[in-house]
């Protein structure tokens, strides 16, 4: 009985010495943190997206308060965030554009298709297959949903083959538009009313053969637009927004019925059947 009581008391004070010990080291080998740090830490969303550039919202506190990382790049945060960050390190507040991703395809089911595709459910498996992708139009959405999984807030579905944005929920992270291997999701602001659907690249004629959506790249959108807003490269229309007014000419003009309406007025329905798309 003696000596279990010895080996407990030897093994109380070597832990003791021990404690103390480390106690001692982590006070010695400490390394101070900025109180800022810990500061924009707390005032962040907690998302760790990785929208702002850095591995989560731990990174980019330290990168604010140790390299002068810009105090706007949390998305999910937005202006209210970036002010928070801006007087806690006592500069300005920079204006924060409120940026959505935005899915440059309507085709989905209604694209064409060379084969059957058996596989993995997988965007870039599928694009790495014979053909680059099941679909004619290689530009094209191929529906398996990389986005919707990147997606940490549900703001991206899979809708009639295509993935759709829903405006509303999006935080602009670029997460989606990271996971795309085609590189057909884009950022627009959140107050454009105007967007073109389609990545395709190839001249009309061929479009025709393999999508009832694609751009044709016949050049009325650009020519009617009246403050030079929209423009055709490389057989496919694009948006100006620093010149876009909003006066939807462009969509107006358009033979296909291609370029996309936002209307805030009319809940959101993903996919609409028309050629607008319709948001809370």
């Amino acid at each position: 009985m003696i000596t279990v009581l010895y080996a407990v008391a030897v093994l109380a004070i070597l832990g003791a010495i021990f404690g103390f010990i480390l106690a001692y080291a982590s006070k010695v080998f400490a390394v101070e943190t900025d109180p800022r740090q810990e500061a924009i830490h707390e005032a962040l969303p907690g998302a760790n997206c990785g929208g702002c550039g850095f591995a989560g919202c731990g990174n980019y506190a330290e990168a604010v308060v140790k390299n002068g990382a810009p105090c706007n790049k949390c998305a999910p945060g937005g202006a209210d965030v970036a002010q928070k960050i801006s007087a806690i390190m006592g500069v300005e507040a920079e204006h924060t554009e409120p940026m959505v991703a935005f899915v440059r395809c309507s085709g989905g089911n209604r694209a064409a298709t060379k084969y059957n595709y058996v596989g993995i459910d997988d965007c870039a498996a599928d694009y790495a297959s014979l053909g680059n992708g099941m679909h004619y139009c290689v530009n094209g959405c191929l529906g398996h949903g990389n986005c919707v999984k990147a997606c940490k807030f549900d703001a991206i579905h899979v809708v009639g083959g295509v993935a759709v944005v829903d405006r509303e929920a999006c935080k602009g992270c670029e997460a989606c538009k990271n996971a795309c291997p085609k590189d057909m999701i884009v950022m627009i602001p959140y107050a454009a009313r105007f967007a073109v659907p389609c990545h395709n690249v190839e001249k009309g004629a061929i479009t025709r053969k393999f999508c009832e959506m694609g751009c044709m790249g016949c050049k009325l959108c650009e020519k009617k637009c009246p403050h030079g807003a929209i423009h055709v490269e490389h057989n496919l229309s694009s948006i100006d927004y620093s010149k876009c007014q909003h006066c939807g000419i462009c969509f107006d003009v358009c033979p296909r019925n291609l370029i996309k309406q936002f209307d805030k007025e009319i809940p959101y329905v993903a996919a609409a059947s028309d050629n607008t798309i319709t948001e809370n």
